[in-house]
């Protein structure tokens, strides 16, 4: 029997439940309905009864709110409830108009509440008018105001502390959605009350108008229609009309307060009486000296004594339990923390591992930037950051640790750094709005804007507006949005510090999953050839020259095959680059499968094998400082023939020469390739485009 109780329970909740949206429509039709249609005084009496009823309960409710999003339905109510109080008003008009006569719930209100004199509820109804219009209506309004407007502003730091803490990995994606969703949600309440409570400020409005139509009116009809005297018409209409009033503005007064209360609201842990109760029992002292002031104010000649010192009592025991309830509180917590700390020793010493943390890569954006992480501002940073980490694994072979996105007030408006293990590596300032102009060498006339350097190859450019995008464009000029700049100069950062951002966690990380593939060649080579910090340091060799180490099975097999041989990571390196020829050249022939090159002067490269032999040198430049710079000066010279052909420029050596010809010119052209012959793909056909003499 029991359980066939609970079946029909839980199938009548669940219908309720499914049929709430019908309910909610009804109930609004209904609302409309009343506003035309002529409504019984025993109906009347029915609706207002609910309208006080509902406005009583919204007001307990938002007593009990932790958070005021739990509320957000409320913007929408308190607009349905405004319109539910106009109909009553309208169908009470009618019907004190039309018949006299408005119902009991009217009748009480203007007579037991006005004390049977419409002057006093005139005077009453005046009064809560402007307790509701002047400070409750007005006070909540500018509230809304600057609460709404304070959330939008915060709405992109808060996102972005999402994103940080995603990328950082301190939350899921699932987390993050959620978060993102209670920031939105957040804003879009904090909006919909500066609307909302406009609805009360009509509100008031129209319940003056009315009071004075209703009077107006009613001494018309009572003195014309019905021969009434001017006292006894004014009596009736007046009475009535001050009942309709204040039947109506009680309950929007209720609500104004409920609206101020929940635009006032903070987040908290506890509903607001037990804030209250927690907050303004805290001060016992206060709570000392203000019974102190009472008790001496009931005892001057003249004042009340038993109201002051009745009060003066109750504060002071409030003060007392207050002070007790402190004292107790505060033991405990004493106890709490001596236990913990004594347990902490006991197991092990305070951690601070978490303030040596190093982001591997980070970016900092000055506060005019923020707008370019933030997806409700139209960014799409960190899309593009996703990107670029996806296309570093395809094209390089390795993982790019998460970078993390922080805003930084010390930075210009418009500016950013890029931070590699919390080292300054680069920094550049964007132009928000504006576009980056480039000329690809074909456009000869020239077009305004703000002129400036390409961050990530140095390149001559212009900021144009948005007003000239559309003519630089049709100039021939390369237009790059200010994220897509930013990005890219990110990506070049990558690439040049790619050998440092490859840990010894991230070695063994490929190694882990290239077991699955070549589990042979890992068993063989680590660590019976090669250690993990060995194979390391051959990836970085490769990668300092971007190299990419994704084909890591051929990696692999060739340093199982010539490790023996030589522990020498330079060598080994030069050894995989041979394998990896067609990889290498891959990017650097042209579409008519042709390598152009610079080549060494054969007394120079002898020169420096020479130099080389004789110093036994690995890991430095076997020259002086001014023979190597004469060199580097002479292969700029060389190689700028192949870039103004429109060529990359390539540095062709023997392979007993090539890492240290590449380290001599380095210096001076960072993008340089220097290639031996051993790496050259046997299907390309070379030309030589000049020769490098110093």
């Amino acid at each position: 029997m029991a359980s066939q109780m609970d079946q029909a329970v839980q199938g009548s909740s669940f219908s309720l439940g499914r049929n709430q949206d019908i309910a909610l429509g009804v109930c609004v039709m209904l609302i409309l309905a009343v506003l035309i249609i002529p409504v019984p005084t025993w109906i009347l009496d029915f609706l207002l009864s609910i309208n006080i009823s509902i406005s009583v309960v919204v007001l307990l409710a938002t007593i009990y709110l932790k958070n005021p999003v739990e509320f957000a339905i409320f913007p929408s109510m308190l607009l349905i409830l405004t319109l539910f109080r106009l109909s009553l008003n309208v169908a009470a008009t009618r019907l004190i108009l039309a018949n006299g006569d408005a119902g009991s719930v009217i009748n009480a209100f203007g007579s037991f509440v006005t004390s049977g004199s419409y002057v006093v509820g005139f005077i009453m109804f005046s009064i809560l008018i402007v307790i509701q219009f002047v400070v409750i209506t007005r006070g909540a309004g500018r509230i809304s105001e600057v609460a709404a407007r304070f959330t939008l502003d915060a709405m992109p730091g808060k996102q972005m502390g999402v994103d940080a803490d995603l990328n950082a990995g301190l939350i899921n994606e699932d987390q993050a959605r959620a978060r993102r969703r209670s920031i939105e949600q957040e804003a879009d309440f904090y909006g919909a009350m500066d609307g909302a409570t406009k609805f009360v400020r009509g509100d008031a409005i129209a319940g003056i108008i009315i009071t004075l139509v209703n009077i107006v009116g009613g001494l018309i009809i009572g003195m014309l229609l019905q021969g009434l005297a001017f006292t006894d018409a004014l009596q009736l209409y007046t009475r009535l009309t001050i009942g309709d009033g204040l039947v109506s503005q009680v309950p929007a007064l209720i609500i104004s307060v409920a609206a101020g209360m929940i635009v006032t609201r903070t987040t908290s842990e506890e509903n607001l009486g037990a804030d209250f109760g927690a907050q303004l029992m805290r001060y016992p002292r206060a709570l000392g000296v203000a019974a102190a002031l009472l008790a001496a104010f009931g005892l001057v000649p003249g004042m009340p004594t038993m109201p002051f010192l009745g009060v003066a009592g109750l504060l002071a025991a409030l003060a007392y339990n207050s002070s007790q309830t402190a004292q107790r509180t505060s033991q405990a917590k004493a106890a709490m923390e001596a236990r913990e700390t004594a347990e902490a020793d006991l197991e092990a010493p305070q951690k601070t591992e978490d303030l040596l943390a190093v982001d591997p890569l980070k970016i900092e954006l000055g506060y005019g930037l923020i707008g370019l992480a933030d997806p409700g501002q139209g960014g799409d940073l960190l899309t593009r950051i996703q990107i670029i980490r996806q296309q570093t694994a395809t094209k390089m072979g390795f993982i790019v640790p998460v970078i993390r996105i922080v805003d930084n007030m010390r930075l210009r408006a418009n500016e950013y750094r890029v931070m590699l293990r919390e080292a300054e590596i680069a920094r550049y300032e964007l132009v928000p709005d504006h576009f980056l102009a480039m000329n690809p060498g074909l456009v000869e006339e020239e077009i305004e804007g703000i002129s400036t350097r390409e961050p990530a190859f140095n390149l001559q450019a212009m900021w144009v507006s948005r007003a000239n995008r559309d003519r630089a464009e049709r100039l021939g000029y390369t237009i790059v949005e200010p994220s897509a700049v930013l990005a890219t100069h990110l990506t070049e950062l990558i690439m040049d510090h790619a050998d440092e951002l490859l840990t010894r966690e991230d070695t063994q990380h490929l190694l882990e999953t290239v077991k699955t593939t070549a589990k042979t060649v890992v068993a063989e080579l680590i660590p019976n050839i090669l250690t993990l910090g060995e194979l390391q340091k051959v990836l970085h060799n490769l990668l300092r020259e971007r190299i990419s180490i994704r084909n890591l099975e051929v990696i692999l097999e060739v340093l199982a095959d010539f490790g023996p041989r030589s522990k020498d990571t330079e060598v080994l390196a030069e050894y995989v680059r041979h394998a990896l020829a067609r990889q290498v050249c891959a990017d650097l022939k042209d579409e008519k499968n042709v390598l152009h090159v610079v080549t060494l002067a054969p007394k120079l490269e002898q020169e420096i094998l020479d130099a080389a032999q004789q110093a036994d040198t690995r890991d430095f430049v076997p020259l002086s400082p001014a023979r190597a710079e004469a060199i580097a000066k002479a292969a700029v010279l060389a190689v700028q023939r192949l870039v103004e052909m429109g060529h990359d420029p390539v540095v062709l050596t023997s392979a007993q020469s090539r890492r240290f010809v590449r380290r001599i010119v380095e210096r001076h052209m960072a993008k340089v390739t220097v290639l031996s012959y051993n790496e050259v793909d046997a299907a390309l056909r070379l030309e030589t485009e000049g020769q490098i003499e110093a």
